[in-house]
């Protein structure tokens, strides 16, 4: 497994189907063609993903996927125009260009223009756009780093494209326009308050049995391997725990029967913005720990913390009236 910023490797590997995985402001992504089933067959193998599990697929302008046919909504020109590159992605019609295999049948597709400079370096070069998930094996916790990469994937994956730590750190909002009015079926690294203030009017709910069109709707997901509980009050809920076999991710505040090493502090200053992107890093950290239980808190419903409750939540083995 090689790491390094070779952007002409990662090109010449990625022409010749096989996988990398790339740096965005959000996670990383494992990355294939995206217009050749078989190297995108490649990515639901690794990662072992269920293929009825759409992809996001990437290049590094609007213009870049209307020259491959696809009808860009002029709502979602808008939005473009404001918020890419970004982290916000598309649902629109799919066409013949992309592959079943990227859409999961759905008639549909997801368009993203990452903001990371070493990534949209690579994304102009290439002739195809990438489809790339996250860059994990299905359904645990998404890598914000190269490390999490290497540890999670290790020689699965042909070469890791090393653009640092993900500066956003949780993956992108995701906005259909499939329908009369847009609906928001992800909650992401971009706040929705930012997107409806630009649209002028309230986007729709995605609703937990609706079928699914985009990644990120999968009710159990970014899930370490120790149980993790997803709790109102963390005080009241360690109260009968073995405190040494206890870890937590609180939003600001550090519990004094805790052992220090055993805590994560997402803000200290109450930052959603940097409690996002520590979110995924400190859940590897604490799924190394020798512990029982990872118990954690409901952030506040503003911002970024949509985002970050609904990745604790799919996380979470069950949630508590705590």
């Amino acid at each position: 497994m090689l790491i390094g910023n070779n952007i002409q490797l990662a090109y010449n590997l990625l022409t010749n189907n096989k996988l990398v995985a790339i740096p965005t402001e959000t996670v990383y992504g494992l990355a294939a063609n995206a217009f050749n089933a078989d190297a995108v067959l490649k990515i639901y193998q690794t990662k072992n993903r269920p293929q009825f599990n759409p992809l996001i697929i990437h290049s590094n302008s609007v213009e870049r996927f209307e020259n491959w046919g696809l009808i860009i909504p002029p709502e979602v020109k808008l939005l473009a125009k404001h918020f890419w590159p970004g982290p916000i992605t598309f649902i629109i019609p799919a066409n013949n260009n992309i592959p079943e295999i990227v859409t999961a049948g759905t008639g549909a597709v997801a368009i993203r223009v990452p903001n990371h400079q070493l990534t949209l370096q690579l994304l102009e070069k290439l002739d195809f756009p990438l489809a790339a998930p996250s860059a994990n094996p299905s359904g645990f916790i998404s890598p914000t780093s190269p490390q999490h990469v290497a540890y999670q994937l290790g020689n699965k994956v042909d070469y890791i494209l090393d653009g640092g730590v993900c500066n956003v750190g949780v993956e992108s909002t995701i906005i259909s326009f499939l329908e009369n009015e847009p609906k928001i079926l992800r909650y992401g690294g971009l706040a929705v308050e930012e997107i409806e203030l630009i649209l002028g009017t309230k986007l729709i709910s995605v609703n937990e049995n609706d079928k699914i069109i985009a990644p990120g709707m999968l009710l159990k997901h970014y899930a370490p391997n120790h149980p993790l509980y997803l709790v109102n009050n963390i005080e009241d809920a360690i109260k009968n725990e073995n405190k040494n076999r206890v870890g937590v991710i609180s939003f600001y505040k550090m519990y004094h029967d805790i052992p220090s090493e055993h805590q994560f502090v997402l803000s200290n200053t109450k930052d959603l913005n940097e409690a996002a992107k520590n979110l995924f890093s400190f859940m590897h950290q604490i799924d190394k720990l020798n512990i029982d239980k990872i118990f954690t808190e409901k952030l506040p419903s503003i911002g970024l913390g949509y985002a970050i409750n609904d990745r604790l939540k799919r996380a979470s083995i069950r949630e508590t009236s705590n």
